[in-house]
């Protein structure tokens, strides 16, 4: 809730009139506890990294302005998901991304698998400089869902469709002839998306190297799609935030109640870790 609807509802339930003022002071001492939350320490590994970005207003200076406020999702070795902090973009480039990355180092992580990106600037570069052994792999989720943002609803669900077929390809010269029948058929139409793909394709193609249960972990949306629903629901009647502080204070309230419906681990993890085992032996034990 943001300060005046808190105002409003002490009014209409209780009848008491609280100033807006008291309502910030005593709401401060969440950024307290985001502080300690987010420098608390992290696990030695985790194999999979998920690295995802929402767009929000805030004012500044008088001007209402985008923010670009960047979660990790991590996975831990037992398949739960972990949100391991909150970083809100002045700048973005490689200098912020170091930062973010020695920052995780620093709470404890030793080793990353996989880190899932959406072609972030800069990332690739920053993350090898700090885990030279992790693997950079553009999120297929994220490609997909790029790839509709501009697609007719009546087209969304075959283009989907056949989507699915160059992502779910058992090797990279079937994925490429998949790319390749893919654009025949809509690039009349949706030009960009085969554009796309190919532009992109230096940090796609690794993808067809794991095995199947690997894959399935990378691009199935669970990890992703669930996390933005969720907060899209929460902050879409915001409008705009009146500083980063407010920003950071109610992601951190709403992420906390998303977490605690994270009981189980994601489906199929074991066969996963299994496979795990075998292409980065040596690396469980940091």
């Amino acid at each position: 809730m943001s300060v005046r609807d808190i105002q409003s509802s002490l009014l209409d339930m209780y009848q008491i009139d609280v100033s807006e003022g008291l309502i910030s002071q005593a709401t401060e001492g969440i950024l307290e506890e985001v502080k300690a939350w987010q420098n608390r320490p992290l696990d030695n590994i985790y194999p999979i990294l998920f690295l995802d970005c929402i767009v929000v207003k805030s004012r500044e200076e008088g001007r209402v302005c985008n923010r670009s406020v960047y979660l990790a999702l991590g996975v831990t070795m037992e398949g739960q998901k972990e949100l391991l902090g909150i970083w809100i973009a002045q700048t973005e480039g490689a200098k912020f991304w170091l930062g973010v990355i020695t920052e995780l180092k620093n709470r404890g992580i030793k080793d990353i698998f996989i880190a899932c990106v959406d072609g972030l600037k800069g990332f690739p570069e920053a993350i090898e400089s700090v885990f030279p052994d992790t693997q950079v792999q553009l999120c297929i989720v994220h490609l997909v869902r790029n790839s509709v943002k501009y697609v007719n609803w009546k087209d969304r669900k075959l283009i989907c469709e056949d989507l699915k077929s160059i992502y779910t390809s058992a090797t990279e010269q079937e994925a490429e002839m998949a790319l390749d029948a893919f654009g025949r058929k809509w690039d009349a139409k949706y030009p960009t998306i085969s554009q796309m793909w190919r532009r992109n394709w230096q940090r796609v193609f690794p993808f067809f190297d794991y095995p199947e249960d690997i894959r399935k972990v990378i691009y199935t949306t669970n990890a992703i799609e669930s996390l933005n629903r969720s907060l899209r629901k929460i902050i879409k009647t915001k409008g705009a935030f009146p500083n980063d502080a407010s920003i950071l204070k109610i992601f951190y309230l709403a992420l906390s109640h998303i977490a605690k419906k994270w009981t189980m681990p994601i489906h199929t993890w074991k066969a996963a870790l299994n496979q795990f085992a075998i292409r980065f032996a040596g690396r469980f034990e940091v």
